[in-house]
């Protein structure tokens, strides 16, 4: 099992949390809820995952740039409950704003009118109407692209704190928890406003990497889940060619 999906398996198994929300990108790409059901691929482990998860606390999930073909099929058979994109938590007295982020990056003028576009229904229809190793060579297509594009990482857009700060307030939220640019930090937006970005998750390369963010009575709080014998690598599981890469969550314990 490769060691980032086995870190988040145990994760999700072990956390004390009374829910767990996943803000996007749980997948490198997801090609369609149809693929869950051939035996030995991703897509079926990761569904097994997820109801394991969901077997043992609320689970919900917001699409990210990568996953926003997974449908409501797919979330109903995994348990989980897909939320818009943002959406506004009353949690421990205070009001926090969720989102995937994306939407936020003003100056990747781009992608924003792509993601208009692919994210249109007759858009997604017709995707979904393709053939399974159609939409698998497309997602390996894309997903060399981006990493082409992602080489520099100076070159990557950041969330317009003006817009965040515009979203709060139009919310009536004080903290804004997103992932998608992978610089988790807390930022300080004046007026009492906040913006908590994720990390992703990597630990198949180098030193390996990973947080999640955790609301309690306390406020926000950021945590790097333990190593357990449940996130042993060479465990038995998901194919192992396949990467799974980023986990954004919100513990609310």
């Amino acid at each position: 099992m490769p060691a980032t999906l086995a870190r988040l398996r145990a994760h999700l198994v072990a956390t004390p949390a009374d829910a767990v929300i996943l803000l996007g990108d749980i997948f490198e790409a997801w090609i369609g809820d149809d693929a869950r059901w051939q035996a030995g691929t991703f897509e079926q482990f990761a569904l097994e995952l997820l109801r394991e998860a969901s077997a043992r606390k609320p689970l919900f999930f917001m699409h990210g740039n990568r996953d926003f073909a997974l449908g409501e099929p797919m979330a109903e058979d995994a348990g989980m409950q897909l939320l818009p994109d943002p959406t506004r938590l009353d949690a421990f007295g205070r009001a926090w704003l969720l989102s995937h982020g994306d939407q936020l990056c003003l100056g990747d003028v781009g992608y924003l009118r792509a993601r208009a576009v692919v994210r249109r229904p007759e858009v997604l229809a017709a995707l979904r109407a393709m053939p399974l190793f159609a939409r698998r060579a497309l997602a390996r297509h894309l997903r060399a692209r981006s990493r082409m594009h992602q080489s520099d990482p100076s070159t990557w857009a950041d969330v317009d704190d003006g817009a965040a700060r515009a979203w709060l307030r139009d919310t009536g939220c004080d903290t804004l928890i997103h992932g998608h640019t992978h610089r988790p930090a807390i930022h300080e937006l004046g007026d009492g406003l906040v913006r908590a970005v994720l990390s992703d998750w990597d630990y198949d390369h180098g030193p390996g990497r990973g947080d999640v963010l955790v609301i309690d009575a306390q406020g926000l709080h950021r945590i790097t889940p333990l190593h357990s014998a449940a996130a042993d690598p060479n465990a038995a599981g998901a194919p192992a060619s396949t990467r799974h890469d980023p986990l954004a969550g919100v513990g609310a314990s």
